[in-house]
């Protein structure tokens, strides 16, 4: 027969309450007191839930995705099913879209440096990964299906089969990003912000169909690609920065029909697309400059 000690058994019960001011006092610096009972819990605590400032930046970028589809099928998919279709609003609607995506792009730039900055949140990693999954997966490829729906000259199941590749090389690549070390201060695979605003610069030239899906597979190649990309971190983000804001500028003059309007926002576009495809040549160059110069070192240190 077991007896039981009436006092461990209060004691046992006691934790519910008691261990909460005991780690008050463990957090406060008493670790002498405390280091014992802390390593027999510490597998217990669970995650911390409380957001940080770039957690709430994060959940911005978010945000600004899934308005980017709502305005999207608000102001330019619903009005072409149910024929009341007007070019403005239609214009109006898919300018908003892009300027969200622009937006989740500030986010998701802000959220890394202040993060850098001030402490983070266990969930950081997690709440950044599924936003960028919504603003620059979603998103884009919802919009690109759409266009499939609406333009004159498209298809749509190659529109959507094209949506859907936009989609898995985003998924694939925050994948990627998660589980495979990168060389610092580089990215490997064109970055999601990038690529999706790559996407619907393609889109918005209003080039024939054809070239369209292609640019757009391109792309989607290149997200999950081994090209490296630079981080955004000092000038290369205040450049970034100022871009975002000038593409805004451009989609706002077309959308409400200013003088050049349409010129500027083409021209914007245009400026995108190549970058989009120089970069990867410029980092191929490099590689393979960096192959041949460890080729010479290899030779010269085996005649040596």
């Amino acid at each position: 027969m077991t007896v039981i000690d009436p006092d461990a058994k209060a004691a046992a019960w006691a934790p519910a309450k008691d261990r909460q001011a005991d780690y008050a006092e463990y957090a406060d610096g008493d670790y002498n007191e405390f280091d014992e009972y802390a390593d027999d819990t510490d597998d217990e605590m669970p995650l911390s839930t409380r957001l940080s400032i770039a957690d709430t930046l994060t959940l911005g970028n978010a945000t600004c995705g899934f308005m980017a589809v709502y305005f999207t099928t608000t102001g330019v998919l619903i009005p072409h099913l149910t024929g009341s279709e007007d070019g403005g609003m239609a214009r109006h609607s898919a300018a908003t879209a892009v300027v969200l995506m622009l937006m989740a792009a500030v986010f998701d730039l802000f959220d890394g440096l202040v993060a850098r900055k001030l402490r983070s949140s266990a969930m950081g990693a997690e709440l950044d990964n599924l936003s960028d999954l919504i603003s620059f997966g979603l998103a884009p490829a919802y919009f690109v299906a759409v266009w499939g729906m609406v333009a004159d000259d498209a298809h749509q199941r190659i529109s959507v089969v094209a949506a859907v590749v936009v989609l898995l090389a985003v998924v694939l690549r925050l994948a990627r990003f998660s589980c495979v070390p990168m060389r610092n201060g580089m990215f490997q695979g064109m970055p999601g912000p990038f690529g999706a605003l790559t996407v619907i610069s393609i889109v918005l030239l209003g080039l024939p169909f054809v070239p369209t899906a292609l640019g757009i597979l391109g792309v989607a190649w290149l997200m999950v690609s081994r090209v490296e990309y630079p981080k955004p971190r000092g000038r290369l983000a205040v450049a970034m920065l100022c871009w975002i804001v000038l593409s805004m500028g451009m989609l706002a003059s077309w959308a409400f029909d200013a003088p050049g309007g349409e010129l500027l926002l083409q021209t914007g576009c245009a400026l995108q697309v190549v970058l989009g495809a120089v970069i990867p040549l410029f980092a191929t160059a490099r590689r393979v400059n960096a192959f041949r110069d460890n080729r010479r070192e290899a030779r010269a240190a085996a005649q040596s």
